[in-house]
């Protein structure tokens, strides 16, 4: 397995973890994406990473369950089907293609692009639905330091709202949070 495959296995399972602990009734909470309640979170991703994938490199990932009758189910088919493609050495290194996103390795653009979204939307699930909102501490690390140069050009694209300011000796994972826009 790939440190690829890993670290995805880590940050999806901690969201896992959370989704199957969300009670019924939090579904529809409000969530820090502004306009978005828990259920949401979860809709997001269902929704937008098969076609990332399938417009990238042709991969048609299983549909689960709706999100409005099962979102647990949902984002387990989801997950468990990104899984599959990062222990598959074949798939993840395959071509990723996208005219947004560049050209990169399968494994390689699913660290890019789903990855960090699962990490901060694990928070953003958390925060709304009152469950542990701790972050895998060594995948906070790796994102912040990885996207805190691309600042103006995060903010540009529409995907990041504005930086929260927090204290100079706030914890990595607050930085992180701020950074993408949420309120810690």
């Amino acid at each position: 397995m790939s440190e690829i495959s890993e670290r995805y296995r880590r940050v999806a399972a901690r969201m896992t973890q959370l989704v199957n602990s969300v009670p019924e009734n939090a579904w529809g909470n409000p969530a820090p994406c502004d306009g978005w309640v828990a259920r949401d979170i979860v809709r997001h991703l269902v929704a937008w990473v098969p076609p990332f994938l399938g417009s990238g490199a042709a991969i048609d990932l299983p549909a689960g369950p709706s999100v409005d009758v099962d979102p647990a189910g949902a984002w387990q088919v989801l997950s468990d089907a990104v899984q599959a493609l990062l222990d598959d050495p074949t798939a993840a290194a395959g071509e990723f293609s996208h005219d947004k996103a560049g050209r990169h390795r399968l494994d390689e653009a699913i660290a890019m692009f789903i990855l960090g979204d699962v990490l901060i939307h694990t928070w953003d699930l958390a925060r709304a639905t009152g469950g542990d909102e701790a972050l895998d501490a060594e995948e906070v690390h790796t994102m912040f330091v990885g996207i805190e140069p691309y600042d103006e050009v995060l903010r540009a694209s529409g995907h990041y709202g504005p930086r929260v300011d927090v204290p100079d000796d706030a914890g990595e994972q607050t930085k992180l949070i701020a950074f993408v826009g949420r309120h810690p």
